[in-house]
Parts: structure tokens; sequence; C-alpha cells
């Protein structure tokens, strides 16, 4: 008889695999059902001169139903969640072929014409916009004067502060904002055109091109 044999005989070896097994199946055990198994035990070996009270027996089962009831709370929740997930991924489809302003700072001048924007905590009696080429020099700076809070755009047509045309490509810019002689911190938006979508953790994930990935919640202001 060869080695192998001898061991997968052995008793010993019979015992230990009883016992991986039985641990592996304590592992998965659900824990309403060691909850109810404690309860049993404990109720077996109560003392019959002290034994436990009803209310104290139905205080225990109501736990073991608020548990349950919790965990079947839990699957539905997510059920919903997962629903919700799916659901705003299909409407986040809806985007695709869409220009959007997103952060970020990117100028794509076309045909004479670039948009970006920026978003204000608060109204500023001064606003201007520094756009640079791809070596950072300034190349125009836009004096927009007053604007209202929250989310506004602007339009670069194209010319320079030297009174030539810009060449067609990408600039990015900077916005320096004031009230009386207080500066305003400003968010740049950049605008990008969405190519595709795919599900995220908690959101739908827009592919919009050369600005990269973004949140559904990074979309500032949607364009036909």
């Amino acid at each position: 008889m060869n080695s192998v044999q001898e061991v997968n005989k052995h008793p010993l070896a019979t015992t230990n695999a009883t016992t991986t097994a039985d641990k592996n199946k304590n592992s998965v055990e659900n824990p309403q059902d060691r909850f109810l198994k404690l309860l049993v035990t404990q109720m077996q070996n109560q003392d019959p001169l002290n034994p436990l009270d009803n209310a104290e027996v139905t205080s225990q089962l109501a736990q073991i139903s608020t548990v349950t009831g919790i965990d079947k709370l839990n699957d539905t929740l997510q059920l919903l969640l997962d629903g919700i997930e799916d659901s705003r991924t299909l409407e986040a489809a809806n985007l695709i072929g869409h220009k959007a302003l997103v952060p970020g700072t990117t100028l794509s001048l076309e045909n004479n014409a670039a948009i970006g924007g920026f978003e204000l905590p608060q109204s500023v009696d001064k606003l201007s916009v520094t756009i640079l080429d791809s070596s950072g020099i300034a190349v125009r700076t836009l004096d927009l004067g007053a604007q209202p809070a929250g989310v506004n755009t602007f339009i670069w047509d194209g010319a320079a502060d030297s009174g030539a045309n810009a060449a067609n490509g990408n600039y990015s810019f900077a916005i320096k904002a004031a009230q009386g002689d207080q500066e305003i911190t400003t968010s740049p938006l950049a605008l990008g055109q969405v190519s595709g979508v795919s599900p995220g953790e908690h959101d739908a994930i827009l592919d919009m091109g050369e600005l990269g990935l973004v949140g559904m919640t990074d979309i500032k202001q949607i364009f036909k």
C-alpha cells in the first residue's frame, strides 16, 4: 500500500478533514441561526429554580426578528441603489454628443471662436480673463467687468492683444476677480464634448475627450 493511501486512511487525517469542514460550515453560518442556537442553548441549560421569564425570552426573540428585518431592509435598499445607479447611467447616456462645462482651464479655439466659463461664489464688480498659449505666454486679456454669482460663460473671438488673429488650437486661461479691494476665488470651467458614458461606483462617469473622465456632479452647464 502506498504512502498516499495510508495517509488518507489514517484516523487523524479523517478527523482533521472533518474539523476543517466544520470550521468552514461555521464560518458561513447565518448570524440569525447563531443567535437562535444561543437562545435555545440558554433555555436548555437554564436553572429550573430560576428559569428565564417570558419577557426576557420575548425580548431576545424580538432581537432576532429585528436583525432579520434589518438584513432584509439592507438587501432591499441595495437593490434600490443599484436600480438608481443604472437609471443614472442611462440618463447620462443622453448627454453623449452634447457639450458641457466642467472644471478645467482648457480653451479650444476653432473658427475664430472659443468658449470658456467660470463659477463665482458671489457677485463681483471686476473680472478679467487672461488667455495663454501652449508656452504660457499671455495672448489676450478680456476685461469682463461686473459678473453675477454662479456659473458664467465668456467667448473669445481669437483676436490677440497685438491685433493679429491667433491660430486655431488649444489654449489655457486664468481668471482674476475682485469685489472692491477683496480678491474673490473663482473656479475656471472648460468646455468639452461628452463622447461616452460608463457606470461608476456611485454615479455615471463621462468621457470628455481631452478633458478626461468626469462625474455627473462635475457638470456645471450643458449645451445642445
